[in-house]
């Protein structure tokens, strides 16, 4: 796995797209009028909307080269089953050893990863050790908890 892509769903590079060009226009221009009434105003050592705009203005510009290197890099992926493994994308269910429940997850890029909604980043222990493995296969991975052992119940 190439550690310098970041992969994403078409939703999600789609949604880093509209959000660039939102900044990079809307954004851009809201800070440049907000810099110039501040201007306006007089002394700008001691112009606290001057000072607040700048912050503002770096933060979004922060934010647009993040975005532009993450949208050069993005590997587009959907959610498929690779000749029967565990890839980027895939929906899986997982047993963990001495557990009786089952858990279902989507491995996804680190920008996509949300525990809550049950994305897993590819990049996580539990991402690193599942990819490849096959329906049926067990694996173990160190957590501060502890060592786990899981088994693949299911790829889709």
């Amino acid at each position: 796995m190439n550690q310098e892509h970041e992969y994403l769903t078409k939703e999600k590079y789609k949604e880093f797209e509209q959000e660039l060009e939102t900044l990079e226009t809307k954004k851009r221009k809201e800070i440049a009028e907000a810099l110039e009434y501040a201007k306006s105003l007089g002394d700008l050592s001691e112009n606290a909307e001057y000072h607040e705009a700048r912050d503002l203005q770096a933060r979004v510009e922060d934010r647009i080269r993040h975005l532009q290197a993450l949208l050069k890099n993005a590997v587009i992926v959907s959610e498929r089953e690779a000749d029967g493994v565990v890839v980027v994308g895939s929906a899986i269910t997982l047993a963990r050893e001495g557990q009786g429940d089952n858990k279902s997850y989507t491995i996804v890029g680190s920008e996509e990863s949300d525990a809550s909604m049950g994305k897993i980043s590819v990049r996580s222990p539990l991402g690193q050790s599942v990819m490849g493995k096959k329906k049926g296969e067990s694996f173990t991975f160190k957590t501060p908890a502890g060592t786990m052992t899981y088994k693949v119940i299911d790829i889709k």
